[in-house]
């Protein structure tokens, strides 16, 4: 990429001088002609910036790869971060099934800390459909929960915006997405501090989350939280999200972790009181006296 942007800046800077100088021989040429003949045609020699090439740095800017926001998740909760146009990623989220929680270190150890009692999976896949806009579908295993939802990535932190804000808009269903369904409206709001540190508030509405109970209900959550790198490749992480309105059984769902970045890729090997990963399983907490190990495994296509 820098050999690249070198090559660039050796092509363009040497165009750039050289129609500097024949728009300034131009105009002594045309002050010898006299004063209003020259500035009759002084206007047309201006030109605006180039748009295609803003447009193309911009549009590269995303393929560049975000130190302080590697991924698309922090654990469970959306992050800002932008897909290239008609770029794709796929995403691994798998929480074993035993409490770290109950029994002793010995019953934990002979369990090999949860492994051994299988594990709660899901798959996602994200393409960039128009520019700043994600699609994506995911399914879980619990409750065999279908979840379709797109992003809108509508401010970048950049200049005079001092954060990044995106919209989420979402419907999940169980039963492969035949009954229980809960659509979701939210927004992401990030802001960076360099190249070390990301920090997040994602207020979600979910409707239907009593569904179980066949109630109709509603939740709203806060989700917070934040990645800190602590190495080139690695980064320490931690969310909450505390119900402050309509349904909220049990307590509110909290995770931490530490991930590692090679590439593309994404390994994040996690910790919660939980195992939703879908905004409506988020809207109904985590289990009380529960903490359960998972990870994320993350691969970009651009």
């Amino acid at each position: 990429m820098m050999v690249l942007c070198l090559l660039c800046s050796w092509h363009v800077t040497p165009h750039i001088y050289a129609r500097l100088v024949s728009i300034g021989l131009l105009g002594l040429a045309l002050t010898a002609l006299g004063p209003r003949r020259a500035d009759a045609q002084s206007t047309p020699t201006a030109e605006p910036p180039n748009a295609s090439s803003q447009a193309a740095t911009a549009a590269s800017d995303e393929r560049v790869a975000q130190l302080a926001e590697p991924d698309f998740r922090l654990i469970t909760l959306p992050s800002t971060l932008r897909l290239p146009l008609h770029k794709s990623n796929f995403q691994l989220t798998h929480r074993f099934n035993g409490n770290l929680r109950n029994g002793s270190f010995g019953h934990q150890a002979g369990n090999l800390f949860g492994l051994d009692q299988g594990a709660v999976v899901g798959f996602e896949y994200r393409f960039a459909v128009v520019r700043h806009v994600q699609a994506a579908v995911y399914r879980t295993a619990i409750d065999k929960t279908f979840q379709f939802y797109g992003k809108y990535d509508a401010v970048h932190q950049r200049g005079s915006a001092p954060v990044s804000i995106s919209g989420l808009v979402s419907v999940e269903g169980g039963n492969n997405f035949r009954d229980r369904y809960a659509p979701a409206l939210g927004v992401v709001v990030s802001r960076t501090v360099g190249d070390r540190f990301a920090m997040y508030v994602a207020p979600v509405w979910v409707h239907n989350t009593a569904a179980v109970l066949k109630v109709d209900r509603d939740t709203t959550y806060i989700g917070v939280g934040g990645r800190l790198r602590v190495s080139p490749t690695v980064y320490v992480v931690a969310e909450t999200s505390p119900r402050v309105a309509g349904y909220s059984p049990d307590k509110p769902a909290f995770a931490f972790g530490v991930e590692k970045r090679a590439g593309g890729h994404l390994f994040q090997l996690n910790f919660g009181n939980g195992q939703g990963t879908t905004f409506g399983q988020t809207a109904r907490g985590g289990f009380p006296h529960a903490l359960f190990m998972g990870f994320n495994l993350a691969r970009k296509f651009f």
